[in-house]
């Protein structure tokens, strides 16, 4: 006898199985289970900087002030750290004792080896562990923003997914498992961890686990958890027509949230941005013109590897953190939302190929700016049989002074000095030219082909919103998904989503294969060839709808490519508030910043050149009479501007040279995340764009000056004798 309870058992399970609708089991379970694994496979950055903290961390224990603390749960919590405070100040401190001890033991050898007790060094090593220690100590918040920054572009697609699977199924905890399956990652992994809270039991419901999950943002994004507010009392909605309207209102609530606060940041950035560029580039560059000079006033305290530790180290991380400091105020929900690991030819943007090829290429050039160095340095021209400078005469060009080629000058006591001529400073540039050419390739060959693929996918997706209006048009008339496809597949032809429809149209008519099957097949499945995530997405959505009836999948259809066509909007709409900040930016960074840099180049040249040749014709006996000795004072200069006391140009133009590669990379990194929110391969292809217009210009700026002021000083010279 057939019990009551077995029959509800029975038919139950099938009812459930049929009225199902998304299969939420492979979303929702798999969340909780798979949490960590996926979090340190998606995140090594993290996962690195995590076991640093915990190799360090367990050393000893540091009590934390409540206010430290808090404000270093909350990073860690919001980067999904798998540290404690304690860890991450042990960590610091550690790393303050070992850079402090480390350049103490180094000072140290140095100073028995050499001799040489450099203040300034001691100053420097002090300096830079202080400097490790609040760097570190503040990488929870860094790691954090970074986080924040790549998950906030994703928003505006996160509550499209939620909204359009509500709109013909309204079951909040299977919406957000629909949304946490077809994001990308980072925010994919947030609203799994939502299901990860609920599974360990520390929320009851899924309501509850959102809802402490969006207090994260409550200081960043309101119009995110307004959005989400919106479409959780959709579900209180008594009418069908006010639930769906409730449910368009939380789009568009992001959608103006996001504009509303990127148009503020658009004016409040120009300032900071100003700041950098005349703080960060125009007045070091400016100081680096009184440098040979200064060095001689001060007796020679002033170093050429000083000047490495300003301008290659200490300036270019005050120009990150300033640049850092517009970056984090950067609001969410707008930017590149793609995830690059997903793409194809991925493994070649990992690649080390490109720096190979880009060594070998850079090779020459390092060799013909290691010429200097060698002679001066080395006994490389005493083994060839040469000497170590040739005079301007020697070579046939009189007309430039007496003065050496390399400007390599020995005193009374054969100690060597240099080089300061201009022929060291011209063949210096080969330096700062070598290092830019290792990046201009290897960043060429990283990022051309996947860039095309890219760019083609935009293209399709352009394209593609118009198809599925057309689609969803078809659909709503009355013809199944698959007949719609074969007529929109006859009115797209020439354009980019031709390709996406025939495929279709040929699994499902010569392959008798099911809407799915066309769609998904892992072998034959239009998406497997147009791998955009819209397209993915969208498709998902078709079927799961059309399980619904046909009018609900025209309607789902239509709403995305009506949201799309909304965002792209904003977007263009936002592109042209930004235009004026990263243009003047980049025309800063490619032209004036080269031009200036060159220019000071020659300068400094010229003035080190015109001393060094008055000390070489004063030690000769040139300038001799009272007539100049009482008018000019020469041998008073001189005893003021010793020439060998000066920095070398050619120590100080390989400085400027490898400080100008460091700000197109720090300045190329902070417009494309203000443009675009984090997004490393545009970053990578538009440093190395940059970096080739900037260095080529640089080059060509520093070799014009350097020859020109040195025959213009080489003239006044000259009228004086």
């Amino acid at each position: 006898m057939v019990s009551t309870e077995d029959i509800l058992k029975k038919y139950g399970s099938k009812i459930e199985r049929q009225m199902r609708g998304y299969d939420a089991s492979s979303g929702k379970r798999s969340f909780s289970k798979s949490y960590e694994k996926f979090r340190v496979s998606m995140l090594p950055e993290f996962s690195r900087y995590e076991r640093w903290c915990k190799s360090m961390g367990n050393l000893f224990a540091i009590k934390v002030g409540e206010k430290d603390k808090r404000r270093i749960d909350r990073a860690i919590e919001i980067a999904h750290l798998n540290v404690s405070t304690s860890e991450v100040v042990v960590f610091s401190t550690m790393l303050l004792f070992l850079t402090l001890f480390g350049g103490i033991l180094l000072f140290t050898a140095i100073w028995l080896l050499t001799g040489v007790f450099s203040f300034m060094f001691l100053f420097f090593i002090f300096i830079f562990s202080i400097f490790s220690f609040f760097y570190s100590s503040k990488a929870p918040e860094r790691l954090a923003v970074k986080w924040r920054l790549k998950a906030s572009s994703q928003m505006v697609p996160a509550i499209l997914y939620i909204v359009i699977y509500m709109k013909h199924t309204s079951n909040f905890e299977k919406a957000v498992a629909f949304a946490a399956e077809h994001l990308q990652p980072p925010l994919s992994l947030d609203f799994k961890k939502i299901f990860w809270d609920v599974e360990v039991g520390k929320f009851s419901t899924i309501k509850d686990s959102v809802d402490n999950y969006l207090l994260g943002w409550r200081d960043y994004s309101l119009e995110f958890i307004g959005a989400f507010h919106l479409i959780e009392s959709s579900l209180y909605e008594p009418s069908e027509d006010r639930r769906v309207q409730v449910l368009e209102k939380s789009l568009q609530v992001i959608l103006d949230g996001v504009y509303d606060k990127m148009l503020k940041y658009t004016h409040d950035a120009k300032a900071p941005l100003t700041n950098v560029y005349m703080l960060g580039i125009v007045l070091p560059t400016l100081a680096l013109a009184i440098l040979p000079l200064a060095s001689t006033m001060l007796g020679g305290a002033i170093a050429w590897y000083h000047v490495f530790l300003i301008f290659n180290v200490l300036v270019p991380f005050m120009v990150i953190y300033m640049t850092n400091d517009v970056m984090m105020r950067r609001p969410g929900g707008y930017g590149e939302s793609s995830l690059l690991e997903r793409n194809p030819l991925y493994s070649k943007y990992k690649s080390s190929v490109g720096y190979w090829k880009g060594f070998f290429c850079a090779l020459p050039f390092f060799l013909i700016g290691l010429i200097p160095f060698l002679w001066r340095y080395t006994d490389a021209p005493l083994l060839i049989g040469t000497t170590r400078d040739y005079s301007w005469s020697q070579l046939g060009l009189g007309f430039l002074g007496g003065g050496g080629v390399f400007g390599i000058l020995t005193d009374s006591a054969g100690n060597l000095s240099g080089p300061f001529g201009s022929g060291a400073l011209l063949l210096s540039l080969g330096i700062p030219a070598a290092v830019a050419i290792v990046f201009i390739v290897a960043f060429r060959e990283k990022t051309e082909e996947i860039l095309v693929t890219r760019n083609k996918y935009k293209e399709v997706e352009s394209e593609f919103t118009s198809s599925l209006f057309q689609l969803g048009n078809r659909i709503g008339d009355g013809s199944p998904a698959e007949i719609a496809f074969l007529k929109v597949s006859s009115s797209v032809k020439g354009t980019a989503t031709e390709g996406f429809f025939r495929i279709v149209n040929e699994n499902i008519g010569q392959l008798g294969m099911s809407l799915e099957r066309a769609l998904f097949d892992p072998k034959r499945g239009a998406v497997v060839f147009y791998p955009s995530q819209l397209i993915a997405t969208s498709m998902k959505i078709l079927v799961e709808s059309v399980k619904k009836g046909l009018q609900v999948a025209a309607r789902s259809l239509m709403s995305i490519s009506d949201y799309v066509k909304n965002i792209k909007k904003i977007n263009d709409r936002l592109n042209d508030l930004l235009a004026d900040i990263i243009s003047d930016m980049k025309s800063n960074m490619t032209f004036l910043a080269p031009l200036l840099s060159g220019i000071i180049v020659g300068l400094a040249g010229m003035i080190t050149t015109i001393l060094g040749t008055l000390h070489e014709m004063f030690s000769s006996g040139v300038l001799t009479g009272e007539g100049i000795l009482a008018a000019g004072g020469v041998a008073g200069i001189l005893s003021i501007f010793d020439v060998t006391k000066m920095i070398p140009t050619y120590w100080l133009q390989i400085a400027v040279g490898i400080y100008l590669i460091e700000v197109v990379f720090i300045l190329t990194s902070t417009l494309v995340t203000i443009k675009s929110g984090r997004d490393p391969l545009q970053a990578t292809a538009e440093t190395g764009k940059n970096l080739k217009v900037s260095m080529i210009l640089y080059l060509v700026v520093a070799m014009g000056s350097i020859i020109g002021l040195t025959v213009i000083g080489a003239v006044a010279l000259a009228g004086l004798t």
